[in-house]
């Protein structure tokens, strides 16, 4: 009557329940993403180790599309894989001994190349655009006759064309400056540090063929990214969880004296 007071209590359910149904599903839903998250972190690690090396170029004779002292990323292909305008890294003991070179491909075997014709580099008598080369230069400060590739090897430039060690300063050699197929470690996808992005495409080279498709570095990249957030996220969970957790359970409270 006048000195008792009632309350409410939190209903029972057979005394098996740690906590409310929502909490228990957001708990197994932030397992499973941490789980998954470390999955695709983990995994594009690994896919890209197998897929891609790094290189640190010494030179600027790619300038501007690497500069000395960048970090790329190149993917591990086959030089049968290799078509005009990729950026590829190879070694040629004709050219440097135990040494690798960064070079651009603007021709493969079968092709005539020469410089220049108003300028451009000439392939298979079509003028290159080339909006990689140095803001102003042009591509006849490396004019040289016109060269027939032998099967199976390469013809290559540097983008910063004046002073580069590249296939125009071994034309009096027996494959007249081209290297082979299979000297070619790898393709250059990327400039990551400093993180200047994926290479541009060659379209100047499209009219002479197909370009080589873009690797999956892209896609490599996301998963990393999404895995990292998921982790994270479900890490989150719990501490967030704990912090709203008195307002989502049913508390036994006083109603009040009679």
């Amino acid at each position: 009557m006048g000195g008792e007071s009632t309350t409410r209590t939190a209903p029972h359910s057979g005394g098996t329940s740690t906590g409310p149904a929502g909490g228990r599903i957001g708990q197994r839903l932030s397992g499973v993403g941490i789980a998954l998250g470390l999955v695709m972190f983990l995994g594009g690690f690994a896919w890209g180790a197998v897929l891609y090396r790094p290189y640190t170029v010494p030179t600027s004779s790619m300038s501007p599309t690497i500069a000395a002292g960048d970090r790329v990323l190149a993917q591990r292909v086959d030089g049968d894989e290799i078509r005009r305008g990729d950026v590829v890294v190879f070694t040629d003991k004709s050219w440097v001994t135990n040494a690798e070179v960064v070079k651009r491909v603007v021709a493969v075997g079968g092709d005539t190349v020469s410089c220049c014709t108003s300028g451009k580099l000439t392939v298979n008598g079509k003028q290159i655009d080339e909006p990689y080369l140095p803001e102003g230069s042009l591509a006849e400060i490396t004019n040289f006759p016109t060269v027939t590739v032998p099967a199976g090897r390469l013809f290559l430039l540097g983008d910063e064309r004046q002073g580069s060690l590249d296939s125009t300063a071994h034309l009096t050699d027996a494959a007249k400056g081209t290297v082979a197929r299979t000297a070619v470690q790898a393709r250059v996808d990327a400039v990551v540090w400093p993180m200047n992005g994926m290479l541009k495409r060659p379209t100047g080279f499209e009219a002479l063929g197909a370009l080589s498709s873009p690797g999956p570095l892209r896609l490599v990249f996301a998963l990393i990214v999404v895995g990292a957030v998921l982790v994270l996220g479900g890490g989150a969970y719990g501490p967030f969880a704990k912090l709203f957790s008195r307002s989502s359970r049913v508390r036994t409270e006083p109603v009040g004296a009679r």
